[in-house]
């Protein structure tokens, strides 16, 4: 057993963080298989999306490894970056739609990596916090991708007293997309992937790279820049399959090109 698991289901790849007995804790290798996962999956033509999600029913992730001797918490600055944020960079440049499946507790670096993905579908019994104030820290890092999420009154309520909150105020802040009952969580992931999988791949490929691309830009710029995406999307295989399918009546076919 792996302390992350890289599985190809048709045209999904799924990751799995394979720590249970740790709460799906995190360490370098645990950032090190997930990089890796989605390097697999940018690299393999039939993929189309990519799942995240922590072994068990008990957590999703639980944060940091804190345990004696993980080395939580102790950088190497002689290097630039962390693995945790090289791990963020990599999925906000990920082109395929991320989907986190949060099967329980999302705590501290955990609910960072379910901010770093694009939709989450959560067990309406699953918790999320950041807790890193009860033992000294702070959520340093996982406040680049959460303050786009979370709105700011929470968000600083949540990081200065480190409680948690429940998958029902999750779900009001837009932290996740869908909650259910723990035994209908793998129909609801299957529902939502359905829906992304019969859609146009390069088009989707695009789109994300322009809606991360514009994100800081003003109107004017944000305005141009994607007037030329349209135009170069416009001119792709896909396009015309999509303009020639709905002429026709008929089911497009992709060819992701």
């Amino acid at each position: 057993m792996t302390e992350v698991l890289v599985e190809k289901r048709g045209q999904v790849m799924w990751i799995t963080i394979n720590r249970p007995e740790r709460r799906n804790a995190m360490n370098d290798a645990v950032c090190a298989g997930i990089m890796a996962g989605f390097a697999a999956a940018t690299a393999d033509s039939d993929m189309r999306a990519v799942v995240l999600t922590g072994a068990g029913d008990k957590a999703f992730c639980a944060g940091a490894d804190l345990a004696s001797g993980s080395g939580s918490f102790k950088y190497d600055y002689s290097k630039i970056g962390v693995p945790f944020v090289a791990l963020m960079k990599q999925a906000r440049n990920l082109t395929l739609p991320l989907l986190a499946r949060i099967n329980g507790h999302a705590m501290a670096g955990g609910l960072g990596m379910l901010g770093m993905c694009d939709m989450a579908v959560a067990a309406d019994t699953a918790r999320f916090g950041m807790p890193e104030v009860k033992i000294g820290v702070f959520p340093m890092q996982i406040m680049a991708v959460l303050q786009r999420i979370i709105p700011n009154r929470k968000l600083y309520e949540m990081a200065l007293t480190g409680e948690p909150i429940d998958a029902t105020e999750a779900l009001e802040l837009g932290l996740v997309n869908y909650i259910v009952p723990p035994e209908e969580l793998d129909a609801k992931v299957d529902w939502l992937l359905a829906r992304l999988l019969d859609k146009s791949p390069t088009s989707i490929r695009r789109g994300k790279y322009a809606m991360r691309q514009t994100e800081d830009m003003g109107f004017d710029n944000a305005a141009v820049f994607m007037e030329a995406q349209i135009g170069t999307l416009a001119l792709t295989e896909d396009a015309a399959e999509g303009r020639a399918s709905f002429i026709e009546k008929r089911t497009p076919k992709w060819t992701g090109r």
